[in-house]
């Protein structure tokens, strides 16, 4: 079993006076109306989550459903009202102001909605600050402060002001920034979402090219399902502060745990999502001795060859071209008529439920 990086386990987080005394005791967890009626605010409400190493957890629903709270909770830039979270298994909890202070300069990477630069400095200058706060020298941390700027496409606009970029290349400094210190973690809490269309989707390729660069765990918080099917290798969907679902895009568009989460989905084009891998069956027999299909491949890229070929199953290969399984042609044109009549595949949901 994968060793989790961060986790949280029965987390809340209640506003209000009594919030502590509310909780305590309890033989069954508080229903959302209880603390409504309590007087109290369900910002969130019993959620455990763990991230994987190199993992990326994008953590979405509608306004007012949590999401943000929780990312706070878990970075403890809000105070979790009752639960645990966990970094490499240590309980930070219980950590004091320094050693906190300590965890965030050291491991963690915030990218917040609100850039947050400081206007009286460079760009340069914005990206080395977290160094220069952690004391490195300064030929150090302004030979790193160079590197990311550069990672982030903004390599000549060292000694702008922030008030001379426009908001995307603000946007890259406050990113630029949050890498300088090389974070294990990564908090990014809606950072595109100010922006219009075409730079918002050139910040994701620029976000995914630079996911490349290291292996970090990340937790992404979005309004946009869009965005995270883009970016994530699992979606926490969450409602009334608490996790309605959390699973691959794959398994959640073939398999939505409640109406909620359908109705979230609902219009999603599930042969975009699904992926080859995820409908794959355990060879049990002879490998048909046809052309293979990657395991990466969505239903979607397959269609010209699932409408053409008329083989009952098709070799999956992995990266290092191994069979790994294979793809009844069935499932796959179920996704694909299931798509084009608006069903959301039913029958699929049954034979693979994740």
């Amino acid at each position: 079993m994968t060793k989790s990086v961060l986790s949280c386990a029965r987390v809340w987080k209640l506003y209000g006076p009594g919030a502590d005394t509310f909780l305590a005791g309890r033989s069954q967890p508080a229903t959302f109306d209880e603390i409504q009626a309590a007087g109290l605010i369900p910002a969130v409400r019993d959620v455990s989550l763990s991230v994987a190493p190199g993992e990326l957890l994008v953590v979405m629903g509608l306004s007012g459903s949590g999401k943000s709270t929780l990312l706070r909770c878990l970075c403890r830039l809000v105070e979790p009202t009752a639960g645990a979270v966990r970094v490499d298994g240590a309980e930070i909890l219980g950590l004091d102001e320094p050693g906190l202070l300590a965890l965030r300069r050291d491991r963690m990477g915030m990218v917040f909605q609100s850039f947050g630069l400081l206007p009286h400095r460079t760009v340069i200058g914005n990206v080395a600050f977290p160094l220069e706060m952690r004391g490195q020298p300064r030929a150090e941390r302004m030979d790193r402060a160079r590197e990311v700027i550069r990672l982030v496409g903004l390599d000549g606009r060292e000694d702008n002001f922030p008030h001379e970029l426009s908001g995307g290349q603000q946007q890259r400094v406050g990113i630029a920034r949050s890498l300088a210190i090389d974070p294990d973690l990564w908090f990014l809490d809606e950072p595109f979402s100010a922006l219009d269309p075409l730079i918002r989707r050139e910040m994701q390729d620029e976000f995914l090219r630079l996911r490349g660069e290291g292996a970090r765990s990340i937790v992404f918080v979005t309004h946009d399902f869009d965005e995270a099917l883009r970016l994530a290798d699992r979606i926490a969907i969450m409602k009334d502060g608490a996790v309605e679902q959390c699973d691959t895009p794959d398994r959640i568009v073939l398999n939505p745990a409640t109406e909620y989460v359908a109705a979230f989905i609902d219009g999603v084009d599930r042969a975009q999502v699904v992926h080859a891998a995820t409908l794959g069956r355990p060879v049990d027999g002879p490998i048909p001795e046809i052309a293979p299909v990657s395991a990466a491949a969505t239903i979607k890229s397959l269609a010209r060859r699932l409408i053409d070929d008329t083989s009952e199953t098709y070799p999956i290969v992995g990266p290092d071209g191994a069979v790994t399984g294979l793809l009844p042609r069935a499932a796959a044109l179920d996704v694909l008529v299931g798509q084009a009549c608006g069903r959301r595949g039913s029958a699929l949901s049954a034979e693979y439920p994740g």
